[in-house]
């Protein structure tokens, strides 16, 4: 059972919050066509470069060199409503998604350790995500007397890359165990704005607003370390175990900040240094015959974000991770059907709602403020279904998958308070909007991505 908290994160942009989770924490990797139509599914099959994306053990599994990338197209549509209105938006893009490599070397003694193989895999996706919300004239904002405008329109924009590189070493021990160990190397960039629109009742003109430290602008780099088991049971019975260290970012950040005592309106520069949750994989792998392979895998976070305290920013941040933030879990299955050189290959994963239930002062459609609970605010849990085809040349093959992944959350927005504790609102060049109530609008994101993989065994 989930207690319902107060929304306490008083001065933070629910941008900063839903960023720390959704890039920086919990990500999911783009790999090859295979592994993306097994829904991210192998922790306990391996075989490849993809391996370093769940359990490294999986590159101990390999007999042979490989080589492979993957373009990938990817679609990702936001669908907000509020007050019986709703604004839909999405964004294509077409990259190179994945590329992965394994050299196997076969040691030739009468020991049994058989192979010690080396993989690379460098895996990018574009991050950008636009959620556009229409307005509600019943949400009314009197900056005097004589001067009062409606809600208009939001806009939560972000849009740039991250990218994770691993190189990791497997072994091979008589056939029946498989040890594994990667390195993984993170970027990332991040340009992110809170935009309001308000509409005068006297003229009808629109005012544009930008939240308190808003637009910013993020770069940052990170390290995390794995290690991964691989154990046979039987010839057709396998299990693996994996864990990830906390992934530790540094991230520089710039962003602008409006009605300073001091400044005026004008940008700042600071550093933030972050510990993603570190994540524990457990797999079962059922292997019939060379012709079917099913594979499920289980991950865990098993602590929170955290920042390093520099200011009351951190603090705020840390406080509302620690008493909100669910250890996030997540179940993938896939499985493979081999006919001569046709594969087939289907997929399906779950990742749950990282937040606990959260009480928050909001409009209702007739404007009125109320207290409210929500089960699914900021993010939600996650659902992917996939499927894919691939005909194997021997030495060359060809990949190709498709993804949807579909999710449903509640979207808090408008809210900032301006008092002698914070400087939190919206600001426009004339005027200033101070709320201490949120709009929530409710958003389904459905994403449609493409895949297709190129390869090579030697």
């Amino acid at each position: 059972m989930s207690i319902s908290a107060a929304f306490f994160a008083q001065a933070q942009d629910i941008s900063v919050i839903r960023n720390t989770v959704d890039i920086y924490s919990n990500a999911p990797n783009i790999g090859s066509a295979k592994f993306n139509a097994m829904a991210g599914s192998n922790g306990a099959l391996g075989g490849d470069a993809n391996s370093l994306l769940t359990n490294p053990a999986g590159l101990g599994v390999a007999i042979s060199g490989e080589v492979s990338g993957t373009l990938s197209l990817t679609s990702n549509k936001n669908t907000s409503s509020l007050a019986g209105a709703s604004t839909g938006y999405t964004i294509n893009k077409g990259d190179l998604g994945n590329l992965g490599a394994v050299m196997t070397f076969q040691l030739m003694t009468e020991t049994p350790w058989k192979f010690i193989n080396i993989g690379v895999n460098y895996s990018n996706q574009f991050i950008d995500n636009y959620i556009e919300t229409p307005g509600n004239s019943n949400l009314i904002y009197d900056f005097d007397a004589t001067n009062s405008s409606s809600f208009g329109r939001h806009a939560y924009d972000r849009y740039g890359y991250l990218s994770k590189t691993s190189i990791g070493v497997g072994a091979n021990y008589n056939n029946n165990l498989y040890l594994g160990a990667g390195l993984n190397f993170f970027n990332s960039s991040i340009d992110q704005s809170d935009t309001a629109i308000f509409n005068s009742l006297s003229n009808g003109s629109a005012e544009y607003f930008s939240k308190q430290s808003t637009p910013y602008y993020e770069k940052g780099n990170g390290f995390s370390a794995s290690l991964g088991v691989i154990g046979k049971l039987s010839p057709n019975f396998r299990v693996g175990a994996a864990l990830e260290t906390p992934t530790f970012w540094n991230i520089d950040r710039s962003y602008n900040f409006y009605n300073d005592a001091v400044y005026g309106d004008d940008y700042a520069v600071e550093n933030r240094k972050l510990t993603s949750p570190l994540k524990a994989t457990i797999s079962a792998a059922f292997i019939a015959s060379k012709s079917f392979s099913l594979n499920v895998d289980y991950t865990l976070g098993l602590t929170k974000p955290k920042y390093k305290v520099y200011g009351d920013a951190e603090t705020e941040l840390n406080d509302f991770f620690k008493d909100n933030y669910k250890n996030l879990s997540e179940v993938k299955i896939g499985a493979e059907y081999r006919i001569k050189q046709f594969r087939l290959r289907g997929g399906y994963s779950y990742a749950s709602s990282p937040f606990d239930a959260l009480t928050v002062n909001r409009y209702a459609d007739n404007g009125v403020a109320s207290e409210q609970s929500y089960s699914n605010l900021i993010l939600n849990d996650r659902n992917a279904l996939s499927f894919g085809l691939g005909y194997d040349f021997k030495s060359f093959y060809i990949d190709a998958s498709y993804q949807n992944i579909t999710s449903k959350y509640s979207n808090p927005l408008l809210y900032g308070v301006v008092d002698s504790n914070y400087e939190a609102g919206y600001y426009s060049p004339n005027n200033l909007i101070s709320s201490d109530a949120y709009a929530v609008s409710d958003v389904k994101n459905i994403r449609n991505n493409f895949f297709l993989t190129f390869g090579w065994k030697f």
